[in-house]
């Protein structure tokens, strides 16, 4: 069986968001629960955040990464062409490349299969605040 959820996120800053609770609050505010077994599927329509699972518990892992994702695709790069959209979305483009669009994580006890130290990421690459839509799919 496979279920599909649209999911808007809130506006979110610039920056690594843990997200974990509030997906699954809303997974469990319409389905019910979680099933007993299966896999969830987490796709984020855009171009210019990303979604990840990582490091939950120390807030600075998300400024580590930021700093580091920074660095490796700087604002204002010469060898860019895409620029007309603003200084911060062609680096936003390479962060999603670099990040993904998708992740997958088993259910298992209707419980998410996460381990101790891991949360689901939004990773929001742009300067201006954004809501964001994510596409849940479970398959049991």
């Amino acid at each position: 069986m496979v279920q599909h959820l649209k999911i808007r996120l809130p506006e979110y800053s610039r920056g690594y968001h843990l997200i974990t609770s509030l997906i699954t609050s809303i997974i469990i505010k319409e389905l019910g629960e979680l099933p007993e077994n299966g896999l969830l599927n987490l796709f984020i329509k855009h171009t210019s955040a990303g979604i990840s699972v990582n490091e939950n518990a120390d807030n600075s892992v998300r400024k580590d990464l930021e700093r580091f994702m920074d660095k490796l695709a700087p604002e204002r790069d010469p060898d860019y062409s895409h620029i007309f959209e603003g200084d911060d979305d062609m680096p936003a483009h390479i962060k999603t490349f670099l990040t993904g669009n998708s992740i997958q994580i088993p259910i298992i006890n209707k419980n998410l299969g996460l381990g101790i130290w891991q949360g689901i990421y939004l990773c929001e690459f742009r300067k201006t605040s954004h809501s964001r839509e994510i596409i849940a799919t479970i398959i049991t």
